[in-house]
């Protein structure tokens, strides 16, 4: 058994240097798809990691009153921290905020230095996105020591809605994509196995079982989209690490990053080779049918 499937695996190998330039025909039409392929998932994976960013960088501001003393500044983060969904609180005082302001809009708020017309904030960060309004509301009850709470609810409301969008359509898109490239080169490689109609009636004369017949071209396939796989695999992976290290520092500045290359480079060209591996076993397999029906 062992011997026949390695015979099986020199004559693929053989049958691919025989039939070279169809070989070569066959690699590069798999070549452009898996890295057409490859290009789109990072773009759309990475719009919905941006989107998921969007997020999580909304937050609730607590302002509070002008006449609160530093004891119920303390009781009152107290308080804050007892939410359900609280994942982590910063306190701004009126005179930092003063200073972000001043330092956004220049000298027209310069005058203000003697008398700050701002408030303290607390700044409520939420373990998901989907409690920040409830947190919100919880805030806003602890009248004696809130002045009000906000987290920006038109905008965020959009932002949220951008963000489920974005995650839906890129999954339909990645969906349709790899459905393409199934497409694409199972055709590729029904093509190759059509050419090669005589030698497969051939061996059916000779008296040749469909087994025997059927596994080199299974392999043949499998090679490949193997061999198809490796530009489109050197390209994400010395393409994206490049594109991180240019892109990535400018979007930390707003607190939003990339898809780390180290995890998801091994995650895409994994799912690059075997894409291409098991499509052109499988379009082999099912090309091979129609001449072994009979």
């Amino acid at each position: 058994m062992l011997r026949n499937f390695f015979q099986h695996v020199l004559e693929s190998l053989k049958s691919l240097r025989r039939n070279g330039w169809m070989t070569v025909s066959s690699v590069t039409a798999v070549t452009v798809t898996l890295a057409l392929l490859g290009a789109f998932l990072v773009i759309i994976l990475n719009t919905v990691k941006l989107a998921q960013d969007m997020e999580n960088n909304v937050e609730v501001s607590v302002y509070v009153n002008y006449e609160t003393d530093e004891d119920e500044k303390k009781e009152l983060r107290n308080n804050l921290e007892e939410i359900p969904h609280v994942e982590s609180i910063d306190f701004s005082s009126k005179d930092e905020e003063l200073a972000r302001v001043q330092a956004s809009h220049g000298d027209s708020w310069d005058l203000f230095d003697q008398d700050n017309p701002l408030l303290d904030v607390f700044i409520v960060r939420a373990d998901d996105p989907q409690y920040v309004e409830d947190i919100t509301e919880e805030a806003n009850g602890m009248t004696e020591y809130v002045h009000d709470a906000s987290y920006g609810e038109d905008l965020s409301d959009r932002i949220f809605s951008i963000a489920q969008r974005t995650r839906t359509w890129g999954l339909i898109g990645s969906i349709v994509l790899i459905i393409v490239a199934i497409f694409l080169i199972s055709n590729t490689i029904r093509m190759t196995i059509l050419t090669r109609k005589q030698e497969i009636q051939v061996m059916r004369l000779v008296g040749a079982k469909n087994g025997y017949i059927r596994w080199p071209f299974f392999l043949e396939g499998g090679w490949i989209g193997l061999i198809g796989s490796i530009i489109p695999i050197i390209l994400m992976y010395t393409g994206y690490n490049k594109v991180y290290e240019l892109v990535n520092p400018i979007l930390e500045r707003s607190n939003f990053s990339l898809l780390q290359p180290g995890s998801f480079n091994w995650q895409m060209n994994l799912l690059l080779a075997v894409i291409g591996i098991v499509i052109g076993s499988v379009g082999s397999a099912f090309s091979m049918r129609r001449f072994l029906k009979f």
